[in-house]
């Protein structure tokens, strides 16, 4: 009998997980059961991902640029790569304006729900409006300081420190180009290994994926508020996913266009990883599993997916700047305000560098917010209209990040002429038998 693919295990998971929450919110002592005994699950799961992230990075990214074996390669593939990120964060902040623009999703808050969600959320948004201030005192090149770590051991102590730990990779790479290939061989054949090793511990990881997911999604149904409030937020909530996937099919067109292969290819390829950023709301948590997607099974050069896809799960968040864009403008509907076209670009400029500094965390996206609802002009308090709903829309909106860097990978690796056929035919080769 053929085993389940791993998109279909890790699927069966989620909906199980779904299911059994909303089995155990009918139990009295249900919502403990689950936080005291299924929870913690998930929570390994997750953190066995985070606990390769860094060293992924610092053995594929070090291999990736000394293989280049020419810096001006580098500096050609890091052009093209930060351009089609901007100009894809540009089309989601644009393409969330014009949607809720016409829907109008603010106009359908109450005056008592409005009172009702910022009176229940209003300890929550102090806390983001603490950390977007103290983000906000910063010089105007504090991103460009916070690049270069004065210790990388210091630096790979927390995922949130990310680019730091890309900035020395590269480094330690160009280094290593520089070098006589004698000198340089001993070095970059350890990083090799190194890298196959933690590819390695990707897959004994992925193992667990089914289970994983199971305990993040009955933890997430037994945490959620009330449907109540899920109803009054209803129709913003339908504006963001609409949004989403309208990036997804954007993804995919371009993918069709610019690489020739077909959509089903592409998303049968990135799934597990896609399904994974949903069950995670991580894009930092659920990099190792998509460079893997993306090497193996589309078939992108490995010098290529090694460099653009950690850049990509640091500055490319296409799906939390479409968020911010239609989040800032339902709560300027929510509170009778009307913003003018101005004032809207400003919203795309903002949300398009905000995306840029944000972390690949769940929540980051809050505290950008927080900034692009100031610069507009927009009450912070409005903030807690949205919490209600936040973390389902996070989970979605991660699966729009995680795609754009495929996406992205995709194109370079063409430009390049670093795409082949895929290692993996048969989707899920590596994670049967």
């Amino acid at each position: 009998m053929r085993k389940l693919a791993l998109h279909w295990k890790i699927l069966l998971g989620m909906l199980l997980g779904v299911a059994f929450g909303f089995l155990m919110v009918s139990f009295s002592g249900g919502k403990d059961i689950v936080e005291d005994w299924i929870k913690p699950f998930g929570t390994i799961f997750i953190n066995a991902l985070k606990l390769i992230a860094v060293p992924l990075i610092l053995g594929s990214l070090i291999t990736g640029v000394s293989d280049l074996k020419d810096i001006s390669k580098l500096s050609k593939m890091g052009g093209k790569t930060v351009l089609i990120y901007l100009i894809t964060t540009v089309v989601a902040v644009t393409l969330g304006l014009i949607l809720v623009n016409v829907v109008r999703p603010g106009e359908s808050i109450s005056e008592e729900t409005r009172t009702e969600l910022v009176a229940n959320y209003s300890q929550s948004t102090e806390k983001y409006k603490e950390e977007a201030a103290n983000q906000k005192e910063s010089g105007p090149l504090r991103a460009l300081e916070d690049l270069v770590p004065d210790n990388i051991i210091g630096a790979s102590g927390e995922n949130k420190n990310m680019l730091q730990v890309i900035f020395f990779a590269i480094f330690f790479g160009v280094g290593l180009i520089l070098l006589p290939e004698d000198k340089a061989k001993p070095v970059k054949d350890f990083f090799s290994s190194f890298n196959e090793v933690i590819l390695k511990m990707i897959d004994l990881i992925m193992l667990a994926a089914p289970y994983g997911v199971f305990a993040l999604l009955a933890a997430l149904i037994v945490e959620s508020p009330s449907a109540d409030l899920f109803k009054a937020l209803g129709w913003y909530a339908l504006c963001v996913v609409s949004g989403l996937f309208l990036m997804i099919v954007f993804y995919t067109t371009l993918v069709m266009i610019f690489t020739g292969k077909n959509p089903k290819e592409f998303l049968n390829g990135i799934s597990p990883a896609q399904l994974l950023a949903f069950s995670t709301s991580s894009s930092a948590a659920t990099l190792p599993v998509t460079m893997e997607r993306v090497h193996e099974h589309l078939g992108v050069d490995e010098e290529v997916s090694s460099f653009v896809l950690p850049i990509g799960a640091t500055i490319n968040m296409d799906g939390t700047s479409l968020y911010q864009a239609v989040a800032a403008v339902f709560i300027a509907q929510a509170f009778g305000m009307d913003l003018s076209l101005g004032v809207q670009l400003g919203i795309v400029a903002t949300a398009t560098l905000a995306s840029i500094g944000s972390a690949a965390v769940p929540g980051a996206g809050m505290v950008m917010l927080v900034i692009v609802l100031a610069q507009a002009g927009i009450p912070e308090a409005g903030l807690a209209l949205i919490f209600a709903v936040d973390r389902p829309l996070d989970m979605c909106r991660t699966v729009v990040n995680v795609t754009g860097d495929a996406t992205v990978s995709l194109l370079v690796a063409k430009s390049e002429n670093k795409l082949s056929e895929p290692k993996v035919k048969d989707w899920d080769d590596n994670y049967k038998g």
